[in-house]
């Protein structure tokens, strides 16, 4: 059974896939790029080779995770 800190962290029960897309959605691949400049977001752009990625490379996981947290409560960027 699931603590009160467990179920009141924001990473419970989200995914890395759905923290990928989210982010992926908000700012697409150049910004997934820019602030993070790991290969698979600039070469072979897919959502799978980057949780392969992301799946055996702690750091980056760990970095995706911390900017999906604190970009929640941004609102979104206006794409032109």
């Amino acid at each position: 059974m699931a603590t009160e800190e467990q179920l009141n962290h924001p990473l419970h029960g989200v995914s890395l896939e759905r923290i990928l897309t989210v982010l992926l959605e908000r700012h697409g691949w150049e910004g997934l790029w820019t602030r993070m400049p790991v290969r698979c977001f600039q070469m072979n752009q897919s959502v799978k080779s980057s949780l392969t990625f992301l799946r055996k490379t702690p750091w980056a996981r760990k970095e995706l995770e911390d900017w999906y947290v604190s970009d929640l409560n941004r609102p979104p960027r206006v794409k032109f």
